[in-house]
């Protein structure tokens, strides 16, 4: 298959490293892909992995020097089925697909991804894309969100990981990591407060940037968090640090299916999460202690984070090592690309 990538946001975040992780399979598995994105950091992590990255311009919906330059670059590739991701790609490269007669795929990120106007009622009804999600609590409220779009048309495909095999060891002192954003709606702030109350060594990686960086900086200096926090900000390896860490926290009052959190169970961490979304249909059952009710706040965090710093180190090498194992039965990634090439050669070209 020749399989054309489009994604126009402007940060990286989880569908991004969906991306990357199933095109760079799907090579490997004897296709041609190609991908196009508007982040030069994106672009060049395709280029890497998968062998095609090309930087491009969206313009406005409906540009028509966008459309023409898809239109173009479809052709000349001989694309087969086309996989976008938001708004913006469905009406600049979605159209451009229609046009040409190619099958369209829209990933679906979070259950109200795609808010219901005119323009994308009609846009669904014209285009005809079929809709491909991480999880059935996404697809089920997506399904709800939008009137028009019936289950049929929709596919659930978890996101996978290869499990890292490196010899796994534990921290002390213990060493937590979070990967979200740093925006509102996170729950970093439960997270600072819940570790400004410990007499326990440790030490706390965060990673990424957001709208409110500003915001957390001063309240970690504000709890005496200082010598306890390291911000790392943007990074394209955040493998690297997750093997720095023992713990991987994910305090989101709102998540799908996070990429971030199969990424930390693949390099061995015990998982601490904040029950969200589609969570629960990949959390292992060994871990329910960690997997905090929505309404979790400080005092829950804190209990959780304390359970751990109780443990032995024998025990939480043993944790880790199933965390690991389990990432690696259930949520394999190649199985998962197999499993979505399989979809698209006979249920989207075929049909």
């Amino acid at each position: 298959m020749n399989i054309a990538f489009v994604n126009s946001t402007h940060k990286w975040g989880g569908v991004k490293s969906w991306v990357v992780s199933f095109a760079e399979q799907l090579k490997l598995r004897g296709n041609n892909v190609y991908i196009w994105g508007r982040q030069p950091a994106f672009v060049e992590k395709c280029r890497e992995k998968a062998g095609h990255g090309e930087e491009a311009w969206f313009g406005p919906d409906f540009n028509p020097v966008a459309i023409a330059k898809f239109i173009y670059e479809f052709k000349i590739k001989k694309i087969d089925v086309v996989i976008i991701n938001v708004g913006k790609d469905l009406t600049t490269a979605g159209i451009a697909a229609k046009l040409l007669g190619i099958p369209l795929v829209q990933r679906i990120g979070l259950p109200e991804d795609i808010p219901y106007t005119k323009k994308v009622d009609f846009l669904h009804n014209w285009i005809k894309p079929l809709f491909l999600c991480p999880c059935e609590y996404i697809r089920d409220g997506f399904v709800k969100s939008l009137p028009y779009i019936k289950k049929s048309d929709t596919k659930v495909v978890l996101n996978g990981k290869i499990f890292s095999e490196h010899k796994l060891t534990v921290n002390r002192p213990l060493t937590f990591i979070c990967t979200s954003q740093l925006n509102k709606g996170k729950g970093h702030e439960d997270v600072l407060n819940a570790l400004a109350r410990f007499q326990f060594d440790f030490k706390c990686i965060i990673l990424g940037t957001g709208n409110i960086e500003k915001e957390l900086h001063e309240l970690c200096d504000s709890l005496g968090l200082a010598d306890k926090i390291e911000w790392i900000g943007f990074t394209k390896d955040v493998s690297k640090y997750l093997r720095m860490a023992d713990v991987f926290v994910l305090p989101s009052y709102f998540e799908g299916l996070p990429n971030t959190l199969l990424e930390a169970m693949a390099e061995g961490l015990l998982p601490i999460s904040r029950d969200v979304g589609g969570i629960c249909e990949v959390w292992p059952d060994a871990f329910s202690d960690f997997l905090l009710p929505f309404k979790s706040g400080a005092a829950e965090f804190e209990a959780a984070f304390e359970k751990v710093l109780n443990m032995s180190d024998e025990q939480i090498l043993a944790v880790k090592e199933f965390s690991r194992k389990n990432c690696n039965d259930r949520f394999f990634l190649p199985e998962k690309v197999e499993e979505l090439e399989n979809w698209l050669l006979h249920d989207v070209i075929g049909t």
